[in-house]
């Protein structure tokens, strides 16, 4: 039994802390990007920009979709899909960042470092699986394409979807049961801009083997067999793209698949070695840097890329953005 006084209160609380693990008083402190004040205010707007334009440009991705009765196939629902979870995505972190550019407190408590977490973690597990089903969708489009509107049905979709948002929420909170059980002693410095695996992992005061060995295998679940499907989906497609006799035929074959195959390239090469060694990747300096790739850079990126690859897109945009407000008479002209 320990008598709590006024002089003891800290010293006190420190033990209870020491002894039952109860982290829910523990602040992090994230280091983020440490420059001089007049950069730290340059790499905010910089970070500002990127952000409105991701979310903005994904926006008008899933507006053109909504909108296009042309576009409301099973490819443009999963691409939707990847629109709408790619807004969050970066939603999780990027405030908070911005935040800490322009304040001299950059702490973030437990549960609000344990809630980011989870839900980014969310979001990039069901980003594996979503790249893994459209990959699966485009396999049946090109090698099956008679088939393709009797397997692609709505129900199957929609299944499709939810089944990779369930899969993502499922791991993360996994995930999350064996990292929020770790010890964290005082106040730890995170040498990172948002709270990421590998940096909880290394700031804990206590073994995280068992929690490092938890996220190895679910990250090995969650990238390798998505991993698979795309590899052995691209592979069919690429045997039956071959086999096609015309030039032009194999041409409007892969341009149907090649915003999809050069999003995945980018999110895989840029997340794999992340997420298969987290504790290892903290350990080396390069880790910010890559991680802004997959977190600012790809989000970005993505809209543009099916934007640019993809014709459908691009007229629905145009529909989309100029169309919008125009009468019945322009909006015949701008068609004609």
């Amino acid at each position: 039994m320990v008598l709590i006084t006024n002089e003891e209160e800290p010293v006190t609380i420190t033990k209870v802390l020491e002894v039952d693990n109860d982290t829910a008083t523990i602040h992090f402190i994230l280091l983020g990007f440490p420059t001089r004040p007049a950069f730290q205010l340059f790499l905010f707007f910089v970070f500002l920009a990127a952000y409105l334009l991701t979310l903005l440009e994904n926006a008008l991705i899933i507006l053109a979709i909504r909108s296009d009765g042309q576009l409301h196939k099973p490819m443009y629902f999963f691409l939707s899909n990847l629109s709408f979870l790619e807004m969050w995505y970066v939603t999780v972190i990027s405030p908070k960042m911005l935040v800490d550019f322009l304040s001299h407190d950059k702490t973030i408590s437990f549960n609000g470092c344990m809630t980011q977490l989870y839900f980014f973690v969310t979001f990039v597990c069901t980003e594996y699986i979503l790249l893994a089903v459209m990959a699966f969708d485009r396999h049946v489009a090109i090698c099956n394409p008679l088939r393709y509107p009797v397997i692609m049905t709505n129900q199957l979709c929609g299944t499709l979807a939810a089944g990779c948002w369930l899969c993502g929420l499922v791991t993360a909170m996994i995930k999350m049961v064996f990292i929020a059980r770790l010890h964290y002693c005082g106040t730890p410095h995170i040498n990172h801009y948002f709270c990421d695996i590998s940096p909880l992992l290394n700031v804990s005061c206590e073994d995280s083997s068992q929690a490092e060995l938890v996220d190895f295998f679910l990250a090995l679940m969650v990238i390798a067999v998505p991993l698979c499907v795309v590899v052995a989906s691209y592979a069919t497609i690429l045997s039956t793209i071959i086999r096609i006799p015309s030039t032009q035929g194999r041409q409007k074959a892969f341009s149907t698949c090649a915003s999809h195959l050069t999003v995945v390239i980018l999110f895989y090469s840029t997340t794999l070695f992340t997420y298969a060694r987290p504790k290892l990747m903290y350990a080396y300096n390069s880790n910010k840097a890559v991680s802004v790739l997959y977190t600012v850079i790809v989000p970005l990126l993505n809209p543009i890329i099916y934007c640019l690859r993809n014709r459908e897109v691009k007229a629905a945009l145009k529909k989309t953005i100029l169309c919008k407000g125009s009468g019945p008479g322009e909006d015949v002209a701008l068609r004609n």
